[in-house]
């Protein structure tokens, strides 16, 4: 019998990765996200490895029999983390600070049964193409950029702005189907092959 799964997310993009690797998976959207404790996560990758432990322990909750999957997804310049925009200016503001330049997308995966718990992650860097005020404020009038982590989606029109990326693709666009593969079949949940897979 395939372990029942269940994916924590109230993202759409998330479910949809998920729905390429023909598994079939239930949802529960967690809360809204606390805000980490500062003194032990100094860095992105520790913030984003909180976050997906945080979802994976909230998702025990209510399914306590099933094997959880969780991420949460770090857009990274410099040492900052570009979080979704509150408006069109702060969106447009965010564009402006990528212009031109490499940044880091990181994304931790968390993959949870019972007291077993598996975190990894999986680091992309994305080059920005120098972008001009137009370029900016009409990709902020398509609304695409508002609800999504450092303003911008590379599946979708956002990929209009990216000159080029080094790493995971489905990284950028927030869970490594590669690696959450890998993790899944130390839970039994295999995507090629006999056990839960097409």
């Amino acid at each position: 019998m395939r372990p029942r799964l269940v994916l924590v997310s109230g993202s759409p993009r998330r479910r949809q990765l998920l729905s390429q690797l023909g598994l079939h998976f239930e949802v529960v959207i967690p809360p809204e996200e606390p805000e980490p404790p500062s003194t032990s996560c100094p860095t992105p990758v520790d913030r984003a490895h909180w976050l997906a432990a945080w979802k994976l322990q909230w998702g025990a909750s209510v399914a306590p029999d099933a094997v959880l999957v969780a991420a949460d997804t770090m857009v990274v310049l410099d040492e900052a983390v570009l979080g979704k925009p509150r408006n069109p200016r702060e969106a447009a503001d965010m564009l402006r600070m990528l212009s031109g330049r490499c940044h880091r997308v990181i994304t931790a995966v968390g993959v949870g049964a019972g007291e077993r718990v598996l975190l990894e992650h999986e680091e992309t860097a994305v080059v920005m193409r120098p972008l001009s005020d137009e370029e900016i404020s009409g990709y902020v009038r398509s609304g695409e950029p508002l609800d999504k982590a450092g303003a911008y989606g590379i599946q979708g029109l956002g990929a209009v702005l990216v000159e080029r990326i080094e790493g995971c693709f489905y990284n950028v666009v927030g869970l490594p189907l590669a690696r959450l593969a890998r993790m899944l079949e130390q839970f039994d949940i295999r995507v090629l092959g006999k056990r839960g897979g097409v």
